[in-house]
C-alpha cells in the first residue's frame, strides 16, 4: 500500500441475516489522512458496515480493503495499525485510569505515552481514580483513550462524544482536529450533526443499508437542498420561500409593507436539515415501494 492508495476501500458491500439484508450494495473509499462520516438513522446499517471493517464481522458479498488488508485475513500487525472507539466498551473497573492505559500501550509496537493521552482526554485529575467510579462521560473519555494510545494509522469513532458535555465535546473535537493533522485517517460515526459538520471532510449517508448520497460535507444533498429560506409573518399568517437571492427577496418584502414584516428570518439548511431531508425522502420511497409490491 503506497501513501496515494485509499485507506479504505468498500464495492458492493452487503451483509444479509437470513432474509433481513443489513448492507445492501454500498461503496465508497476513503483517502488517507481523511475524516469520513457515516451518518444515518438507527439500524441503517452504519454499524454492521464499520464492525465489517474492522474486521469483527463477516460480509456475505462485494469486497473490502482497509490499509491494504482484507480485513477478514487481518491479522495482529494489521490490527495493531487501528484505533477502535466503540459504543460501549466492558473496560475492567476495578483498576486506575493510567493502570488501564499503561496495559493497552504494551499492546502496541509504538505506543502514544500515557501521560500525553491522559492529558489529550482531560482526566489529569482522574489517573488515579478507579475506572468504575467514574462518571459515565468520564468512562467514555478512557474508551477514546484507549482507542489512541496505539498511534493508529486509522481510527474507528463510533458515537465517541456520548456522554460528553458541551465544554467536553468541544475539547475532543480539538483532539480530533490535532489527530488529523498528523495524518491520521478517522471514520467516524455520530448523531451529532453538528459534530459530523465540524471534522468531516466528507460524509456518506446511509438507510435502510443503501448509500443514499455522499459528498463533501457542504455539497450532500446537492445545491438545490441548500438553497436558502426566508421566513416571515404577516398578519398572523406565516409565509416560507426558497431563493438564490434571499436578501432581494427581503427588500422586496419591506418595500411592498412599507416596514419589515414581522419575524422575517433567513435560515441557510445545515447538514442537519439536510440529513433529514434525504433520510426522509428515502424513507418515503422504501414505503412507496413496499405499497407497490404489495399491490403486485
Amino acid at each position: 500500500m503506497t501513501d496515494s492508495d485509499p485507506a479504505v476501500i468498500v464495492r458492493e458491500l452487503r451483509k444479509s441475516y437470513g432474509g433481513f439484508t443489513a448492507v445492501d450494495g454500498i461503496s465508497f473509499e476513503i483517502q488517507r489522512g481523511e475524516t469520513f462520516a457515516l451518518l444515518g438513522p438507527n439500524g441503517a446499517g452504519k454499524s454492521t458496515t464499520i464492525e465489517i471493517l474492522e474486521g469483527y464481522r463477516d460480509r456475505s458479498s462485494g469486497e473490502a480493503t482497509v490499509l491494504g488488508t482484507d480485513p477478514e485475513r487481518g491479522g495482529l500487525a494489521w490490527k495493531a495499525r487501528l484505533g477502535i472507539v466503540l459504543q460501549n466498551t466492558g473496560e475492567a473497573g476495578n483498576v486506575t485510569v493510567r493502570e488501564q492505559l499503561s496495559h493497552f500501550a504494551r499492546f502496541y509496537p509504538n505506543p502514544r505515552p500515557v501521560d500525553e493521552i491522559i492529558a489529550a482526554v482531560g482526566l489529569e485529575a482522574k489517573e488515579t481514580t478507579l475506572i468504575r467510579k467514574l462518571s459515565g462521560g468520564q468512562r467514555r473519555r478512557v474508551d477514546v483513550a484507549l482507542g489512541l494510545i496505539g498511534r493508529p494509522e486509522l481510527l474507528f469513532l463510533d458515537e465517541p462524544t456520548t456522554g460528553f458535555d458541551p465544554e467536553a465535546r468541544r475539547s475532543f473535537w480539538e483532539l480530533i482536529r490535532g489527530l488529523k493533522d498528523d495524518g491520521t485517517t478517522i471514520l467516524l460515526t455520530t448523531h451529532y450533526l453538528d459534530e459530523a459538520a465540524q471534522l468531516g471532510d466528507r460524509a456518506g449517508v446511509i438507510a435502510a443499508g443503501r448509500l443514499i448520497d455522499i459528498g463533501r460535507i457542504d455539497e450532500i444533498g446537492g445545491a438545490e437542498a441548500r438553497v436558502p429560506i426566508v421566513r416571515w409573518r404577516t398578519g398572523g399568517t406565516l409565509h416560507e420561500e426558497r431563493t438564490h437571492e434571499p436578501a432581494t427577496l427581503v427588500a422586496r418584502l419591506v418595500s411592498e409593507s412599507g416596514g419589515e414584516p414581522d419575524s422575517i428570518e433567513i435560515v441557510r439548511p445545515s447538514l442537519e436539515d439536510v440529513y433529514l431531508r434525504l433520510v426522509g425522502d428515502a424513507a418515503a420511497a422504501a414505503t412507496a415501494d413496499l405499497a407497490a409490491e404489495a399491490a403486485r
